[in-house]
């Protein structure tokens, strides 16, 4: 017999077991990385803890992009993710907003709280900071991404 027969014979060549087990791990990281939990659009995050909010204010504005939030809906020193966009929008210090990205640079969960001026991955504990996203805890490495965001008047806009 060839070594190609005896294979056969035997079941499955280890190439593809090895394959299907890959395939199956990956769905499993993907899938726990995720939420699809029904929750709302976006979550109202203070230094001192999180509320829900769900008055739709993600919505499309102008030319310019699309409409996010009123200057007074984001705490001094603390922020609020909008789940829908995939941004974080913070306001460091007194009239500063900077946004970035809601994704964690870890394994790719979403960023779900805002507290003590971090930014905080539920999945593996990341936390981020509100001034520039750069990584306050491990175990990721890497900021989160900047975002664009305008403000005029009173009104947030993702660019």
């Amino acid at each position: 017999m060839t070594s190609a027969s005896l294979n056969s014979a035997t079941g499955p060549a280890r190439r593809t077991v090895m394959a299907a087990a890959g395939a199956a791990g990956l769905a499993v990281a993907l899938t726990a990385c995720g939420s699809d939990d029904g929750s709302a659009d976006s979550s109202d995050v203070s230094g001192s803890g999180t509320t829900q909010d769900s008055n739709g204010s993600g919505g499309a504005a102008g030319a310019g992009g699309t409409a996010l939030a009123k200057t007074s809906e984001i705490p001094e020193g603390g922020g609020k993710i909008f789940k829908d966009q995939g941004v974080v929008v913070t306001q460091p210090t007194a009239g500063t907003y900077k946004a970035f990205s809601s994704k964690c640079t870890h394994q790719g969960c979403a960023v779900t709280s805002i507290t003590g001026g971090a930014i905080v991955c539920p999945c593996h504990g990341s936390q981020f900071s509100v001034e520039d996203g750069s990584v306050k805890k491990g175990p990721a490495t890497q900021p989160l991404a900047s975002e664009n965001v305008t403000v005029s008047g009173d009104q947030i806009t993702l660019a």
